[in-house]
């Protein structure tokens, strides 16, 4: 199963199968939907980097805000279906 970086210089990936395809951090499992969340919940950038168990950084952290920017109607999607479960 092929990675497919979104961007050469981008550390979001989708992998299908991987957090169900969604755009996710790098090589974590961490889908870029729940750092937006998180953010909006109120958390700090420091309170964000370290809520997983592999923290990010702060390079991972622009990096999930921007691919919002870019994909705003994916990522508002993925939220509202995460916390409908």
């Amino acid at each position: 199963m092929a990675v497919k970086p979104l961007a050469s210089a981008s550390p979001i990936q989708k992998t299908p199968g991987v957090v169900g395809g969604e755009a996710r951090i790098g090589n974590t499992r961490i889908p870029v939907w729940n750092v937006i969340q998180l953010q909006r919940h109120g958390l700090s950038d420091r309170e964000i980097r370290v809520y997983f168990e592999k923290p990010l950084t702060a390079v991972d952290l622009e990096a999930a805000r921007s691919y919002y920017e870019e994909h705003r109607q994916e990522i508002d999607k993925a939220i509202q279906d995460n916390e409908a479960d």
